[in-house]
């Protein structure tokens, strides 16, 4: 089957902003080329395996974020609304760099493990390895290994946002916890916390591409009997209440979501958001402040920041 390849040139912190917009306007698949993940990671030793700096050279100095559409689907006007919604990024705080977009014709075989090249193991906490299932890793003791296949939905576990969010997973986590994961993507952050012990975990997603890859990576983890994958908005498809909820999405999303966490998280419990840029963390926290959480600490990474906040005790 023949796809057009949208790339679309921009900064580090928008690349997330760009993957989601290919996905509302209905990409079959997104791939996110950017050298300062690799540049960031290779200043630790201990993250990555090895490190090819060939494939640094070869993206540049800009972040580039590709979507393929079926050729049946894609037409002028969904160029045209991609070019407007860039331009709307600025009123967001987001900086869209060049903003440059290509379009090229690709069959499905060569874009489907293109990407994979630049994706190696890497140590991203005290315990926590992030493996691609293709890659080989010499385990050190403690170590907790999670065997991660993004396919086609947005997480591969090396992004600041993540890292940060696994973090504080693992520094907050405990054997009795139960977790939802919100915007689960690939389900990596669900399945990081079923690896740490926790009771149970439901991963939630809007996206149904998301959530079938997030139960691939769940059986290749081996983590299926107490991960649950619910597709559905938000919390909008869960009833229960959890000890951690973990939302890595974006800022205005979180500002509206804070409520409703704050109602679905028992008292005392953690509410982990991450995929904050740096400019709108003030209001994040206050918003997070105003639904009754109390902030535990904010860690930041490159241009993004994540943060811990306790619910309200009894």
């Amino acid at each position: 089957m023949k796809y057009i390849e949208v790339q679309i040139t921009t900064t580090t912190e928008a690349a997330d902003a760009v993957s989601e917009m290919f996905y509302d306007l209905g990409a079959a698949g997104v791939v996110i080329e950017d050298p300062n993940d690799l540049i960031m990671h290779n200043k630790d030793e201990k993250s990555w395996d090895y490190i090819e700096e060939e494939l640094v050279a070869k993206l540049g100095d800009d972040a580039k974020v590709k979507g393929y559409f079926s050729e049946l689907t894609y037409d002028e006007a969904m160029l045209a609304e991609m070019r407007a919604r860039l331009d709307e990024y600025a009123s967001f705080g987001l900086d869209k760099g060049k903003g440059d977009i290509s379009t090229a014709e690709v069959y499905e075989e060569d874009w489907a493990n293109a990407w994979k090249q630049y994706y190696k193991p890497v140590k991203v906490a005290e315990h926590v390895v992030i493996k691609p299932s293709w890659e080989e890793y010499a385990a050190e003791p403690g170590d907790v290994i999670i065997e991660l296949d993004p396919g086609m939905a947005f997480g591969t576990g090396t992004h600041e946002t993540t890292v940060m969010c696994i973090k504080l997973i693992e520094k907050y986590i405990n054997k009795d916890t139960v977790v939802f994961d919100v915007g689960c993507g690939s389900g990596i952050l669900g399945i990081t916390a079923a690896k740490l012990n926790a009771k149970k975990v439901l991963c939630v997603d809007i996206d149904e591409v998301c959530c079938k890859v997030s139960k691939e990576n769940i059986e290749i983890n081996q983590v299926q009997d107490n991960i649950e994958v619910r597709c559905g908005n938000l919390l909008d498809v869960v009833q229960e209440k959890a000890d951690m909820i973990v939302a890595n999405i974006i800022a205005d999303i979180i500002i509206g979501f804070s409520g409703d966490a704050a109602k679905a998280i028992v008292p005392g419990g953690v509410f982990i958001s991450s995929g904050i840029i740096k400019d709108r963390r003030d209001e994040v926290l206050e918003a997070i402040k105003q639904a009754g959480f109390e902030i535990l600490e904010v860690m930041e990474m490159g241009e993004w920041c994540a943060i811990a906040a306790s619910g309200k005790n009894a």
